[in-house]
């Protein structure tokens, strides 16, 4: 019985931690939009709110990614959003498409490896889901015929997309390792035993995401 009871008392722990860190997350995305929204075509925007949600996907699993995007979404569109109930249709799915992708692959092996390769399926599975969504969404939002729409697929959706999701994975994978630490330090996540070769593979993997960062941003810089 008293087993039962010091497992209970751990377990409750262990959830208010997790609600602390993702309410701390979920904050952090929120004020992520009014301190970053980069203008790249029409209302195509960049902003890094996904960065966060992926973290918290890493962190406690796609579930956390699909709340975490509901909630926020929806707290852009009663505030600062002019997209109206499209956008906070596009938001959920787009951000959702990367982050719980990701999460549900790094989820089975954390590793470094796996999480550039969680990234990098996250980036392509959003792009394509988005240029769907964008096809038979967007000739409604912007009152256009769909075939205007179908001839932007290639030569604006694709792109921006490819960019927005490369630079929010780069930025997602050179956070996560520093961010994890903090809260170990602070006493929000379980320490960990560093497997031997990992350093030489963390480098790596901060050196592609930081070819990936440079590149993405000198995309959105010039359009």
């Amino acid at each position: 019985m008293e087993h039962t009871t010091h497992s209970t008392r751990t377990r409750a722990k262990l959830d208010v931690k997790q609600l602390v860190v993702l309410a701390l997350l979920s904050a952090m995305a929120f004020i992520s939009l009014f301190l970053v929204d980069i203008p790249v075509y029409g209302f195509l925007s960049y902003e890094p709110k996904d960065i966060f949600i992926t973290l918290g996907g890493f962190l406690y699993g796609p579930m956390a990614t699909v709340f975490m995007s509901v909630v926020i979404s929806f707290l852009e569109f009663v505030t600062i959003s002019t997209t109206g109930p499209i956008g906070l249709l596009m938001n959920i799915i787009s951000t959702v498409a990367f982050a719980a992708p990701a999460a549900v692959i790094y989820r089975r092996h954390r590793t470094m490896p796996m999480a550039l390769l969680s990234l990098f399926s996250g980036t392509v599975l959003m792009t394509g889901v988005m240029l769907l969504w964008n096809y038979l969404v967007t000739p409604l939002y912007m009152g256009t015929p769909r075939d205007v729409v179908a001839s932007m697929l290639l030569p604006v959706f694709l792109p921006f997309n490819l960019a927005k999701a490369g630079l929010n994975g780069a930025l997602t994978l050179l956070l996560y390792k520093p961010f994890v630490t903090m809260l170990r330090m602070l006493h929000f996540a379980e320490p960990s035993v560093q497997p031997t070769g990992s350093r030489r593979v963390s480098v790596f993997s901060i050196l592609v995401a930081a070819f990936l960062l440079i590149t993405c941003v000198a995309f959105i810089v010039v359009h």
